[in-house]
C-alpha cells in the first residue's frame, strides 16, 4: 500500500502528489492526488489503492487523478477523476457513480438574514412538507411514462416548458441542463418504474436543501461575487444537493451486471471487479452512455423541480412573488458523470471521455463551452461542505483546464463511515445542539442525520486550501447554514 511519505510531490505547495506507474502492475500513467499533507495523511488507504487500479484502465490519459476531498468509493474513490481515448478508452460506471449527475444548485435571493430570521422556522417546515426527503419517497408532480421518456430526453428544458423554471435557469446550468445522446431505449423498464414518482425529490444520504448565509468576513471576491448575484452582507441563499435517485442506481446496476461479460468478451483485464468497462465504441459502452444520458439528465430535471418548490415556498412565506426577491439561480452542476471534452493531449487537441467521480467540471474564464454570462469570471464552482461547517462558491481556472480536466473538488469529503458515525453520534442530540447555534434542521431519520454530522467529514476550509494553492479553484464566498432539511 502506498503511505503518504513515499508520495512525490509535484511543484513548489505540496499540494500535487505523484504516485509512478512503477508502484503497482499494470498502471499505464502516474496517478495524482490533489491535497495538503495535512489532508493526504487523513486519507484512508483505499485513495491510493483506488486511484492506482484506476490508472491501469485501457485508454486511460495523461494521470488518473483524486481531488482534495478524496475518500474510498466504488470502483473510482469519491474525488477520482479519469479521461479516455475515445478510440482506445473504456467507460465505467465506477467511474461516474450509482448517483448519475448527482450535482449542486445554487440560487440567491435578495433578501438579508434579519429579514429571514424570523420566518426561518416556518420556511423550512413548509419545504420539508413540499420537497420530500427520505428513502422512497414520492413527487408531487404526477407523470405518464410518454412524459418520462421527454424528461429522460429533455432535462431542464421539459421543466421550464411545464412551468417549473424560468429561460433563465437553462442559461445557468451546465450544458443548459441536459446532455445529448441520451436514448430512452436504453433504459430498462425496471430503472423507469423507479423513476417516474420520484421527480422533485431530496432522497436520502447526503443530499440536502439548504438555507444559506453569506457573511461579509467570507467574502473572496466582491466583483466576481456581484456577477454572480451575491451583492450584500448577510444576503440569503439556497443550495440544492440531490441527483437521479433509485432512477440512476438502477441504470447503474443494469449495466454493471452487462459489463461483467462484455468484458470477457472484449478481453478486458481490470484490477478490481468494481471498475467495471467496456469499451466506449463498443455496442455495449455506447447503450450505458446512452442511459446514463437520460438519468443525468432525470437529475437536472429534478433539481429543477425543487428550484421551482423553493421558489413557491419563499412567496408562500413573504408574500413576495419569486421574481421580485430575486431568486435567482446562479449555476447548476454534476459531480457525477461522464462527457465528451477537448484537451490538449501531446500539443494536439484531442476529445476525450472525461469521467468525474464525486468531482466537480470547473472550466476557466474564456471557455468556449461556458454561457456568455461566465465568460469573464470562468463556470461557478459550487462545493458542498457539512450541514454545521458550510459551504463555498468558486470559480474554475484555465490552470485546472490544463492539468485535471478541467475538473475540481466536489465537497469537504468524509473521514469517518456512515455506519461510524451513527455509532458514536446521536441524530436528535446533534439536532438540538444545532439548533442552538442557530442552524434549524429537519429530517426524515434521525440516524440519516447522525451519518451526516461535521465531525464525520474533512475541514472543508483545508480542502479549499488546497484548491486555492494548485491553482485548480478560486475561492469566492464561503456560505453558512442557517437551516437545513436532510433525507
Amino acid at each position: 500500500m502506498v503511505h503518504p511519505e513515499s508520495l512525490k510531490p509535484i511543484g513548489q505547495q505540496n499540494v500535487i502528489w505523484e504516485i509512478p506507474t512503477s508502484y503497482k502492475k499494470g498502471m499505464l500513467v502516474p496517478a495524482r492526488i490533489y491535497a495538503t499533507e495535512k489532508i493526504l495523511q487523513g486519507m484512508d488507504d483505499g485513495v491510493f489503492n483506488q486511484i492506482t487500479n484506476v490508472a491501469c484502465l485501457p485508454g486511460i490519459q495523461q494521470h488518473a487523478l483524486c481531488m482534495a476531498d478524496g475518500h474510498w468509493g466504488y470502483g473510482f474513490p469519491i474525488g477520482g477523476v479519469a479521461a479516455f481515448d475515445l478510440e482506445e478508452g473504456i467507460i465505467s460506471p465506477g467511474g461516474i457513480g450509482f448517483d448519475i449527475n448527482c450535482g449542486m444548485r445554487l440560487l440567491t435571493t435578495n433578501l438579508s438574514y434579519k429579514e429571514v430570521q424570523p420566518k426561518l422556522r416556518q420556511l423550512v417546515d413548509h419545504m420539508f412538507k413540499t420537497v420530500p426527503a427520505g428513502v422512497g419517497t414520492k413527487g408531487f408532480v404526477k407523470l405518464s411514462r410518454q412524459q418520462f421518456t421527454d424528461i429522460m430526453q429533455e432535462g431542464t428544458r421539459w421543466c421550464v416548458k411545464e412551468g417549473y423554471g424560468w429561460e433563465d435557469d437553462l442559461e445557468r446550468s451546465e450544458g443548459q441542463g441536459k446532455i445529448e445522446g441520451a436514448d430512452p431505449s436504453k433504459v430498462s423498464d425496471k430503472a423507469i418504474s423507479r423513476g417516474l414518482s420520484q421527480l422533485g425529490t431530496l432522497g436520502s444520504g447526503n443530499h440536502y436543501l439548504e438555507v444559506q448565509v453569506v457573511r461579509a468576513q467570507n467574502i473572496f471576491d466582491a466583483n466576481i461575487a456581484k456577477a454572480f448575484g451575491i451583492h450584500t452582507p448577510d444576503q440569503v441563499v439556497v443550495m440544492i444537493h440531490c441527483g437521479s435517485r433509485g432512477f440512476g442506481h438502477q441504470v447503474a446496476t443494469d449495466y454493471l451486471r452487462m459489463f461483467d461479460s462484455a468484458m470477457k468478451k472484449y478481453g478486458i483485464s481490470i484490477p478490481d471487479r468494481e471498475l467495471s468497462c467496456a469499451p466506449f465504441r463498443s455496442n455495449e459502452g455506447q447503450d450505458y452512455f446512452k442511459a446514463m444520458a437520460c438519468a443525468a439528465n432525470m437529475a437536472f430535471a429534478n433539481r429543477q423541480v425543487i428550484l421551482h418548490r423553493v421558489r413557491e415556498g419563499f412567496s408562500k412565506i413573504f408574500g413576495r412573488s419569486a421574481e421580485d426577491m430575486e431568486l435567482n439561480l446562479i449555476y447548476d452542476v454534476a459531480h457525477n458523470i461522464a462527457k465528451i471534452e477537448e484537451y490538449k493531449i501531446g500539443g494536439k487537441n484531442k476529445k476525450l471521455l472525461v469521467h468525474r467521480k464525486g468531482a466537480t467540471r470547473a472550466f476557466g474564464p474564456g471557455n468556449k463551452e461556458l454561457n456568455p454570462l461566465y465568460q469573464r469570471t470562468g463556470q461557478p464552482v459550487i462545493l458542498g461542505g457539512s450541514m454545521e461547517t458550510g459551504s463555498y462558491l468558486l470559480t474554475g481556472t484555465k490552470k485546472a483546464e490544463e492539468e485535471t480536466f478541467g475538473t475540481t473538488a466536489h465537497g469537504s469529503g468524509r473521514t469517518m463511515s456512515r455506519v461510524k458515525a451513527k455509532k458514536s453520534i446521536r441524530g436528535d442530540v446533534l439536532q438540538k445542539d444545532m439548533e442552538k447555534r442557530g442552524i434549524y434542521v429537519r429530517t426524515a431519520s434521525m440516524s440519516g442525520l447522525a451519518e451526516e454530522a461535521g465531525s464525520a467529514y474533512k475541514n472543508i476550509n483545508d480542502v479549499v486550501d488546497a484548491l486555492e494553492k494548485a491553482g485548480i479553484s478560486k475561492p469566492v464566498v464561503q456560505l453558512k447554514p442557517v437551516g437545513n432539511i436532510k433525507g
